[in-house]
């Protein structure tokens, strides 16, 4: 029988993706996934909502890390995966796969059979936000989760913001733990391209392929292909 001692560890971002999916932080988010979960929507009332943080997923040798914003209600919070489940993992994920960063061009529920390849995927909050708006409190309280990803990938080259605000909440990470001066030099444009200081990063800015952005021609398949046809010619 395995002790203590002798069971095997679990792996860092498997630890961490434990960690995000028990976190109680932040009341006014967890009663919305939970009110979401049991309300649910027409469309998916026989569906055991996952109703918890949501952690990022993908290959942890990644050299390509994407950053979003937060889960969506009857998206992510329904099923348990980043960008599965609606409209804007729809869009993300035909350009990923159109790109060679994914194994097929939709994303509906964790055993669909979707794999990342050479990508990691996460948010700057990890649970639904009423409105899509989480506040400045709760993207502090979740901005560590983001920081240990950082520290747990160790190949990524190039990491693309999906948002002013995911950017926001990269650049505040990066910025708390001393490794830019300044937020500032870091402006948000679609197909905007930093190089930070040292060993950091390529930074690439996109759109977020939410539905406001994808239905009004804001953001287009072609822009957001091109975001990622980007990053693949960055990545050494």
């Amino acid at each position: 029988m395995a002790t203590s001692e002798t069971r095997p560890k679990p792996r860092p971002l498997q630890a961490l993706a434990e960690s995000i999916t028990e976190c109680e932080r932040c009341p006014r988010l967890r009663e919305h996934c939970r009110t979401v979960a049991r309300v649910k929507r027409r469309a998916y009332l026989d569906w055991d909502y996952w109703g918890r943080p949501v952690p990022g997923f993908g290959d942890p040798k990644a050299r390509l890390l994407l950053v979003g914003l937060a889960p969506g209600a009857h998206g992510a919070n329904r099923t348990g995966r980043m960008f599965t489940g609606d409209s804007s993992g729809d869009f993300l994920y035909r350009a990923l796969y159109e790109t060679g960063f994914a194994s097929q061009p939709e994303s509906v529920s964790v055993d669909d059979g979707l794999t990342l390849s050479d990508t990691w995927v996460t948010a700057a909050a990890r649970c639904a936000p009423p409105e899509n708006k989480p506040t400045r409190e709760e993207f502090a309280k979740c901005s560590c989760f983001l920081e240990r990803e950082l520290l747990f990938l160790h190949h990524v080259q190039v990491v693309v913001a999906l948002g002013r605000l995911a950017l926001d909440a990269y650049l505040t990470v990066l910025k708390r733990t001393n490794r830019i001066e300044s937020r500032a030099a870091y402006g948000f444009a679609h197909g905007a391209v930093h190089a930070l200081p040292g060993e950091l990063p390529a930074l690439v800015c996109s759109y977020h392929p939410s539905r406001q952005n994808t239905q009004t021609g804001r953001l287009t398949a072609s822009m957001l292909h091109d975001v990622f046809t980007t990053a693949r010619h960055m990545l050494r």
